[in-house]
């Protein structure tokens, strides 16, 4: 699976290994996940938000790969009130894939941005020592980030 489509398949392992990458806007690549025998790959942000996908598929060795619909499970087992909890599982686990691979190519500042996008009401309500635990960077850091980004506000 390539990059930047919509993905409707996750890809599960009967034999051989998997990895799931993406190539950050630096021409960078970033190994996101490996899945051996027994595993399911499938782009959970690009299902959940219905936007393209930011992670490529490929088979490290010879595999064989059951596809099975993203939403096989949704469609067979869930209805109702079930379906609609589905939907909210999928697009809570699309965030934690999106902040795994925000992790792993950004600046604290591009992270820092995406928590202020994501959990606006936030900002107020917690400390700048759990910001930056999140962020994975210091709260002193955190402080001059804010700074930084005040200052360059006022430019």
């Amino acid at each position: 699976m390539e990059a930047g489509g919509r993905p409707s398949q996750a890809f599960e392992v009967v034999s051989g290994l998997l990895r799931s990458y993406f190539i950050d806007e630096l021409g960078k690549e970033h190994t996101f996940l490996f899945a051996p025998e027994g595993w399911i790959l499938a782009d959970l942000e690009a299902a959940g938000y219905g936007v393209s996908s930011k992670l490529a598929i490929e088979a490290l060795e010879d595999s064989v790969v059951v596809m099975r619909p993203i939403f096989e499970v949704e469609a067979k087992m869930l209805k109702g009130d079930m379906q609609m909890e589905w939907q909210r599982m999928l697009r809570r686990a699309g965030v934690l894939q999106r902040r795994v691979l925000m992790m792993m190519s950004t600046s604290a500042l591009e992270r820092y941005e995406y928590f202020l996008e994501t959990y606006p009401e936030l900002s107020g309500r917690i400390t700048q020592k759990l910001i930056a635990s999140y962020l994975g960077i210091t709260p002193q850091a955190l402080s001059k980030l804010r700074s930084d980004r005040v200052k360059d506000d006022r430019k």
